[in-house]
């Protein structure tokens, strides 16, 4: 996208709704006047925006770390403070309507993706969003994110041809995870989850068997399938993306010697008791966490973002995760999505708000 001398363009304020969190369980829509871009900047309509599931519900909760910034990496949010109130939201797919006096009007009407709280409209430079390549329905563009947090945790896995993986959690990033693995050279790709809906997605998705982890039955049958008694048994990676810091006893159990296990999962202020003894100890088992904010080192001298969102719009094209979209709801039922997603995670999977257009 490229920006160059504009002559016609006229540009005007205009009113953003808003989605503010205003304390623990509350939220509200609060209209806020944008002023005309300024000459590097556009002014954005949105057309949807994706819900967080993990994250936003920490901030619904008020299960976020205090003394931290809301997201140091985003523009958007670097100078949010996690106190109430506060924004949100990092995954809007909208069409350019302003542009300021430095950039070429010919983008105006351009589909676009930014890392942007939710709201009608925002304003933002012309570095901070990202065209949605022509085939790609706006909708299936709001998963840019989470198909680039699905490619970094591959890279950071790196699960090699004939490996044993399990991916912990089916949430919308772990179904995408698994969606990608499934179309590996694999020898086995297991999926857990507590949500027997959330086991029936991820069956769909292709991945090999689905195991609920409060089964001590199903978890035996899962540590036979892994031949985790025998030599060279084991996972060789576990992916934990449930959200849920107890799970790393669950995926300590199930990697086999050397294994690696991925932490993909933001906690927030959650804690848990890890056995770090026994298994773990003796097996020289890795744990990494997995960000998506930068690229791991052994990887940057050859990737870059650029590079990963090339790969991230290609798996969009091929795992078509708008598939996952369970609820499309209109911006002012926001507090419905918060209140669903809270309290009946068997029912919704991917939230996404849709703006009037």
């Amino acid at each position: 996208m490229s920006s160059g001398a504009n002559c016609n363009t006229v540009v005007n304020q205009m009113d953003s709704r808003q989605l503010w969190f205003t304390n623990p369980f509350e939220i509200e829509i609060r209209e806020q006047q944008l002023d005309a871009p300024s000459s590097h900047h556009l002014l954005i309509r949105n057309l949807y925006s994706a819900v967080s599931a993990g994250t936003e519900l920490l901030v619904f909760r008020g299960q976020l770390p205090e003394n931290m910034a809301l997201d140091a990496n985003l523009t958007a949010l670097a100078n949010e403070d996690i106190a109430y109130p506060l924004r949100y939201g990092y995954a809007c797919v909208g069409e350019i309507e302003q542009v300021g006096s430095d950039i070429d009007d010919s983008l105006i009407g351009e589909i676009v993706f930014s890392f942007q709280p939710h709201g009608s409209h925002f304003s933002c430079a012309l570095n901070e969003v990202i065209p949605v390549p022509s085939g790609i329905d706006p909708k299936a563009a709001v998963f840019l994110a989470n198909m680039e947090t699905a490619v970094n945790l591959l890279h950071d896995g790196n699960p090699r041809i004939g490996s044993r993986v399990v991916v912990i959690g089916q949430g919308i990033v772990g179904l995408i995870v698994s969606s990608l693995l499934a179309k590996h050279p694999l020898s086995g790709v297991f999926a857990l989850d507590s949500i027997d809906t959330r086991r029936i997605w991820a069956k769909n998705s292709g991945v090999d068997e689905v195991f609920s982890p409060q089964s001590e039955a199903e978890l035996a049958e899962l540590k036979e399938r892994l031949q985790l008694s025998d030599d060279h048994g084991g996972a060789d990676v576990v992916y934990e993306l449930s959200g849920n810091p107890d799970a790393l006893n669950v995926a300590i159990e199930l990697c086999g010697y050397s294994g690696r296990i991925v932490v993909g999962s933001w906690y927030g202020a959650k804690s848990s008791k890890i056995n770090l003894g026994g298994h773990f100890h003796r097996n020289r088992i890795e744990i990494i966490s997995s960000q998506v904010s930068s690229i791991a080192p052994d990887l940057s001298g050859r990737w870059d973002k650029q590079r990963r969102f090339e790969v991230a719009w290609e798996m969009i094209k091929r795992c078509q995760p708008e598939q996952f979209i369970t609820h499309c709801l209109p911006f002012d039922s926001a507090k419905e999505a918060y209140e669903l997603l809270d309290n009946s995670p068997q029912e919704a999977l991917q939230v996404v708000f849709e703006y009037e257009i």
